[in-house]
């Protein structure tokens, strides 16, 4: 039915519209997009309710910095899910969503404890983010891969080397 590189391709596309949405929906519901707070499903309803949910999360932060914590987080929500949807250089789309999780996810747990993290799959989200960082790295065949793929067999390298030199 479906071939190796057709489910790959399928998993990562997948992958990269899931974790979009999921930045995409929490900026709209910072915005009051998804109803005002006490609808359910609904967490924030409005920047504000955002804003105090980030102090209590950047506790250790002076006040003065919580509000544009909380702009530059959205902002960079907003941009890393965009850049997720369009694909061009994926990986390094993915790895800014895992840092963007992970930051978060470290937030949760100094703050509200273990579970609160858990419970909300941010750690499974950013390990999903780094996964599909590595699936795009590996299929773009950049320079930085190649360079790790030597590091792992040097001796296939260095034999191809000596037939180089001996051929010359």
């Amino acid at each position: 039915m479906f071939n190796q590189s057709q489910l790959r391709w399928l998993a990562v596309w997948l992958l990269r519209v899931a974790l979009a949405f999921s930045f995409l929906s929490a900026v709209a519901d910072r915005f009051g997009l998804w109803g005002p707070f006490g609808v359910a499903g609904v967490g924030w309803g409005d920047f504000e309710r955002f804003t105090a949910y980030t102090s209590r999360l950047l506790w250790f932060l002076p006040p003065s910095l919580v509000s544009p914590a909380a702009i530059l987080a959205t902002a960079a929500e907003g941009i890393v899910a965009g850049g997720l949807l369009v694909g061009w250089r994926l990986h390094w789309w993915a790895f800014a969503a895992a840092a963007l999780l992970i930051g978060f996810a470290l937030a949760m747990t100094g703050a509200l404890g273990v579970k609160a993290p858990t419970d909300y799959s941010v750690w499974t989200a950013a390990a999903a983010a780094c996964l599909l960082g590595m699936v795009a790295l590996q299929e773009r065949g950049t320079e930085g891969t190649r360079k790790l793929a030597e590091a792992r067999k040097p001796e296939q390298y260095a034999q191809a080397r000596v037939i180089q030199k001996g051929a010359s």
